[in-house]
């Protein structure tokens, strides 16, 4: 006879391929079911707060939904700023925990429902009887809604038997959202008369139109209506044609780049919430600049959008390709003709742009152009600039990045390119934490095995989290390579902080040999004090991945060079 435990992990296996997790009292039947009556691949890690951030990163790599299991009590509690920041950044997944007896908690139990309400995750806790339906209801609400769901064994219902598993439904998903009423309509048509018009049209797209699939459709409104494109940092890669696209908004960005948005007359962003960072703390555009946003979110995100669709980005672009289509074949404005009546081909849309369109008039490339930098900084310690623009040169191009949260996030967001927005991924910001970099590297590694997975790491996250490094040069073996910015410091605290004058003792950290910490736990670490030292990242790559080991780099950088966001957040503060 089956137990709850095997009703769970065997309906749970039907729709998720990975689980990652610590074992437990709470769920040792849960796991001996998953290993031994399932196909779906269980991964340890070292803390339950790893578990979940490994289920995290493996969807924002892959799109497929995982699952994290802990223990009771303390196993769960370890979860929880990891939940937290799975529900900022709407990352479904499924976690599976132990939970307390039907017959009341015990002293070491707590109350898991409460603890996971409060940070935004629901609970649904299995039953004898109705164990594979709750599984099934738990999976469909994490897709439903984007968020991470927990799903509780009681301690005392894990073992009992409770015969054959029922056949349960598909989970069932909403359609995406399609613009709605006349008011919808309205808008997209008032949208499309607006970048018809435009002499200097931008569009702006996020990780929002990434997971609607929008790619395709962005790339007909921007050769549509000859805009340039940029994209928020978690939605890089999204526009199909690189030689028009800006790169990153906000602190991320160059400075060429910014000066050409505000220089739009009209914008629409597509998928992107419009967070401070990406608005440049409000000033991305200029005051005259149009703005229209189209996401899933009830209302408008920012004060100067002046248009809001509540719509998917892909169908929203396909409909205004269709609206424009309709003014390039017939002269009409939008609104004069349905957009079931329109030719979209490629001739059609490209014949109507009757101006040069603004985008060829510019210098994308040189507007794109970071800021060079000495190899050595005033300390004479190195300089991150110089090291993140020749990582760029030698990391393998087919890379995975991860990060964890930290000051040093500006580095690899500036100068290491990738090629689509599910290769860069920034796991803790969204929740504002750090020590989420080496289990990251976890999630992404199972969701992209033949990628090589690069984690970037400050050295207060990656010491909070080292307990998870074993985890990462275990998984990811010879594909994978971490770079930890070593400065000695939490340096976004000093950089805010130390600035204003507060006592820097709590914000400093001794230098720490974080290349000794992977050669501890097998990996190979190599100590860069000079650009030279990196060169071991170029013969690392053409090595055979079974012949060659995870690549730990402990860059001595200074923590005197402050990045350009960093310096945005340090101006709104003072």
């Amino acid at each position: 006879m089956l137990s709850v435990s095997a009703h769970v992990a065997l309906t749970l296996a039907q729709h998720i391929d990975h689980v990652f997790g610590v074992m437990g009292n709470g769920n040792a039947y849960f796991l001996d079911a998953i290993e031994t009556q399932t196909d779906a691949v269980f991964t340890a890690v070292r803390h339950e707060q790893g578990a979940v951030v490994a289920a995290d990163a493996h969807f924002r790599a892959s799109g497929r939904i995982a699952a994290a299991t802990s223990t009771y009590g303390a196993g769960f509690t370890n979860t929880l700023t990891a939940l937290a920041e799975a529900v900022q950044a709407h990352v479904p997944l499924v976690v599976v925990v132990g939970d307390e007896p039907t017959s009341g908690p015990r002293p070491w139990d707590v109350d898991q429902i409460a603890l996971a309400s409060a940070v935004g995750a629901r609970t649904y806790t299995t039953g004898r009887a109705d164990a594979a339906a709750t599984t099934v209801i738990a999976i469909e609400h994490a897709l439903t809604y984007r968020v991470p769901v927990v799903l509780a064994i009681p301690y005392d219902v894990a073992a009992l038997e409770a015969g054959e598993v029922p056949e349960a439904p598909e989970p069932r998903v909403p359609a995406p959202l399609a613009p709605r009423g006349e008011f919808g309509a309205g808008m997209l048509d008032e949208i499309a008369d607006a970048l018809a018009q435009a002499e200097r049209p931008f569009l702006l797209a996020g990780r929002g139109a990434w997971l609607a699939g929008a790619g395709e459709s962005l790339g007909a409104l921007a050769a549509a209506t000859g805009a340039l494109t940029a994209t928020t940092a978690l939605g890089r890669g999204v526009f199909p044609d690189a030689r028009y696209d800006l790169g990153v908004t906000g602190g991320f960005g160059a400075d060429g780049a910014m000066e050409l948005v505000r220089e739009a007359d009209v914008a629409v962003v597509l998928g992107a919430s419009l967070n401070q960072f990406t608005m440049r703390f409000g000033d991305l555009f200029a005051p005259g600049t149009r703005v229209f946003q189209v996401d899933v979110a009830p209302a408008a995100t920012h004060a100067h959008v002046g248009g809001f669709v509540r719509a998917d980005a892909r169908l929203a672009a396909e409909a205004l390709v269709a609206r424009l289509a309709a003014v390039h074949n017939s002269g009409e404005t939008p609104a004069d003709r349905p957009a079931d009546r329109v030719s979209t081909t490629p001739e059609a849309l490209s014949s109507g742009v009757a101006r040069t369109p603004w985008r060829e008039t510019v210098d994308v490339t040189a507007a794109r152009a970071q800021a060079d930098a000495g190899e050595f900084a005033e300390d004479g310690r190195l300089d991150p600039r110089a090291a993140a623009r020749r990582l760029a040169e030698l990391l393998p191009e087919d890379r995975v990045v991860v990060s964890d949260g930290g000051h040093f996030i500006g580095w690899a967001n500036m100068y290491w390119p990738v090629a689509s927005p599910d290769r860069m991924m920034m796991i803790g910001t969204a929740f504002q934490s750090i020590g989420q970099g080496w289990p990251s590297v976890v999630g992404a590694t199972r969701a992209r095995p033949e990628s090589t997975v690069v984690l970037t790491s400050g050295d207060g996250g990656g010491l909070m989290a080292i307990a998870d490094l074993e985890s990462a040069v275990r998984a990811a073996a010879g594909h994978g390579i971490a770079v930890v910015w070593n400065d000695a410091a939490y340096g976004a605290e000093v950089n805010l902080y130390g600035l204003k004058g507060l006592a820097e003792g709590p914000m400093l950290i001794p230098e720490v040999d974080f290349a000794a910490f992977a050669a501890a736990v097998g990996a190979e670490g190599v100590v860069v004090r000079t650009l030279a030292d990196l060169d071991r990242v170029r013969t690392w790559a053409t090595e055979s991945p079974d012949e060659r080991r995870f690549l730990v780099l402990d860059l001595r950088i200074s923590g005197k060079v402050i990045a350009p966001y960093q310096q945005e957040i340090i101006r709104v503060n003072s």
